[in-house]
């Protein structure tokens, strides 16, 4: 999986879209700008604008530069396997993370304290786009559900990606509509249900699998 310049010029602009924004209402950004929010969408920490630099460094560019690594010091070396797709992984969560990386230098230079759907949108479109690439991701220890039975079993590790990407997906879904349709007080708890069932489920489940495996065997 060989890093190409031409592939790499539209992630690097999308890694750096977020500081050429800074940049232009850096002089329009008040002394504190909120720079942390609780699981409500309220925020609960403020901090100078300079830490709004740091943000960044902590979003889309940590994510690009880990993407980039961990095909490297794969030891299985599963993940070079997904050739395209996972560049188009790379990509979506890139994006993402400059995506939130503009929404919370929004909310600062407006002084918003509470926007959840600004903030959840985007996450139920990354959990649908990443369930729409469970089913091509190879057991590896970076990405993926990474459970015992998972990583011990190939087999499991299909299965499991396979109802996690379904879950993901309508679990994705579920957080879009929501978030524009429920009032937040009752949002924020569907919000937790639906990252709880998404997330214990395919655990659960691919412990299931690995002993029915392991009875068949």
């Amino acid at each position: 999986m060989k890093l190409t310049l031409k592939r790499e010029v539209p992630l690097i602009g999308i890694v750096l879209a977020p500081f050429a924004y800074l940049a232009i209402i850096w002089n329009t950004l008040p002394d504190k700008v909120p720079t942390h929010w609780n699981y409500k969408g309220e925020v609960d920490k403020w901090g100078d604008k300079y830490s709004l630099i740091m943000l960044l460094f902590l979003l889309p560019v940590l994510t690009y530069v880990l993407m980039i690594v961990i095909p490297k010091i794969d030891p299985k070396k599963k993940i070079q396997l997904m050739g395209g797709k996972y560049y188009q992984l790379k990509f979506i969560l890139v994006l993402f993370m400059s995506t939130l990386a503009f929404i919370i230098l929004h909310i600062s230079v407006n002084q918003s304290t509470s926007s959840p759907n600004l903030i959840f949108i985007p996450i139920g479109v990354l959990f649908i786009a990443l369930g729409n690439y469970f089913k091509v991701i190879q057991p590896n220890y970076f990405i993926g559900i990474k459970t015992p039975w998972t990583l011990e079993n190939k087999e499991v590790w299909k299965l499991t990606h396979t109802l996690a990407g379904k879950l993901w997906i309508i679990g994705g879904l579920i957080i879009v509509l929501a978030s524009l349709t429920i009032a937040k007080s009752i949002f924020i708890y569907v919000f937790i249900g639906i990252i709880a069932i998404i997330t214990l489920v395919p655990v659960i489940y691919s412990y299931i699998k690995f002993k029915e495996l392991k009875a068949r065997d």
